[in-house]
């Protein structure tokens, strides 16, 4: 079950995980939330609240590496945003849109088991023998023969 986790940040900008009572990385806490728990990070000396800070830092490293979400014309935007009137506005409609998103993904996900759990073995079967033999085609057509190695009857 997805739990809080109260993480101290200390002075030395160590973290601590209190729920676990260990030190933890910038990476352990994102994969605490990739489990699908929650965060709460505070300062230790301050009790001031770090974790909009802290989860902008992940979003920034995840952004630096690899494939990248977020491109920099909706950055500029959303930073166009910011002393706006539609400020507000805009972070609700985003909080709103990815929540509706995130829940689609699931109900998709979900009809995408029970499918696959329903289809009877021969169904799957036929779909694979159907795809291999379109498959088969399309390089035919692309090559102008066979296969290496098939022959002409089969």
């Amino acid at each position: 079950m997805a739990e809080t986790h109260l993480i101290k940040k200390y002075a030395n900008r160590r973290l601590y995980d209190t729920t676990t009572s260990q030190h933890i990385t910038l990476d352990g806490v994102r994969k605490l939330i990739i489990d699908g728990n929650d965060v709460e990070i505070v300062d230790d000396a301050s009790g001031d609240d770090l974790t909009r800070a802290l989860l902008l830092q992940i979003i920034a490293d995840q952004e630096q590496g690899g494939r990248p979400m977020l491109d920099a014309g909706f950055l500029t935007r959303i930073i166009r945003l910011y002393g706006n009137p539609m400020q507000e506005l805009m972070g609700e409609y985003l909080s709103r849109s990815f929540d509706t998103f995130t829940q689609q993904q699931s109900a998709f996900q979900e009809q995408m088991r029970s499918t696959m759990a329903t289809l009877p073995l021969t169904t799957l079967q036929d779909i694979a023998k159907s795809n291999m033999e379109a498959w088969r085609t399309m390089q035919e057509a692309m090559l102008g023969k066979r296969p290496p190695g098939k022959k002409e009857t089969e």
